[in-house]
């Protein structure tokens, strides 16, 4: 191998160790139906060391972004967030309808409930670097934990 190999090879192992640091509970995403084009995605982020959510991206959409919602006087809005949530070292920041959540956009099919779908995170850390989490996650019609109380 050549030392530029060795340098990108330890890069990318360095950038998977990093994404382990971000820990993702209780993720889920929405069920959509057929013609419906859009749809949210939500889960628990904790970063021991602090970091930014920057980016998302799945296959299943043609745009994935981190949104927020939140009233301006007695208006929702939602928007794209400009530079990422930021998350706290140690604390643990909810991707929650009516908050900050993923939007799944221009979605290439029904996502049906009890499916899963892959879902990426890019992060970025205090110094600007990026790191991906690759997640497996469920589709269902409501919270995870709140669709196995009975």
């Amino acid at each position: 191998m050549t030392t530029k190999t060795l340098i990108i090879a330890a890069a990318l192992l360095a950038g998977t160790a990093y994404a382990q640091t971000v820990d993702v509970k209780d993720a889920w995403v929405r069920t959509s139906v057929p013609g419906q084009k859009a749809t949210g995605a939500f889960m628990k982020l904790t970063a021991k060391d602090g970091a930014k959510l920057v980016a998302a991206s799945s296959p299943v959409a043609g745009v994935t972004e981190v949104h927020e919602m939140k009233m301006e006087g007695d208006i929702m809005k939602m928007k794209a967030v400009a530079g990422g949530v930021v998350l706290p070292a140690g604390k643990m920041v909810e991707l929650k309808p009516g908050g900050y959540h993923l939007m799944l956009m221009d979605l290439k099919a029904a996502l049906p409930k009890d499916s899963t779908i892959p879902l990426t995170l890019v992060f970025k850390d205090a110094k600007g670097v990026e790191s991906r989490l690759e997640l497996k996650v469920p589709v269902a019609a409501a919270p995870m934990a709140a669709a196995h109380k009975h």
